[in-house]
């Protein structure tokens, strides 16, 4: 299988961009702006892994939420920030940022222009989690991150 990339539409072919993800919502204790996920190669095609391109538009931002598996994120549009645990990154074209098992984190646009990255996961993974009170605690207790969170 193939899927061309188009560079002027930054899009690949038969890839349709999605809503972020319908469950993150304020409810649930998760909230994210300005996002959409494209399905380069999902679970359905089979394999072990996912690829999906992630787009965050200006004054946008991830969920901030964990996960039991981890993440292996390229940076591929843009500039933007990445939370891990307690640090906080300043990423942009090509940077890589790995998301370990069960570490908090959040992926924020910090330019003017759109930031995108490709995200790969295990095709078989556990569902994103809020953060409990405690973790929460602990990001805004950190001076790191406190001021960068977005919710």
């Amino acid at each position: 299988m193939k899927r061309k990339f188009d560079p002027k539409a930054f899009a690949w072919s038969g890839v349709s961009p999605t809503s972020y993800a319908d469950e993150h919502s304020d409810a649930r204790g998760r909230s994210w702006r300005g996002t959409t996920r494209h399905i380069i190669k999902g679970r359905e095609d089979g394999g072990r892994f996912d690829v999906r391109y992630f787009e965050v538009a200006r004054g946008g931002y991830t969920s901030l939420e964990c996960h039991e598996h981890i993440h292996s994120v390229v940076c591929v549009r843009g500039a933007g920030y990445a939370i891990v645990g307690t640090d906080s990154h300043d990423v942009g074209a090509f940077d890589h940022v790995l998301v370990p098992a069960n570490t908090p984190h959040q992926f924020v646009n910090a330019g003017e222009e759109p930031f995108g990255f490709l995200c790969i996961v295990d095709a078989e993974r556990d569902r994103p989690r809020a953060l409990t009170p405690e973790e929460l605690a602990a990001l805004r207790a950190s001076p790191n991150v406190a001021s960068k969170i977005r919710m």
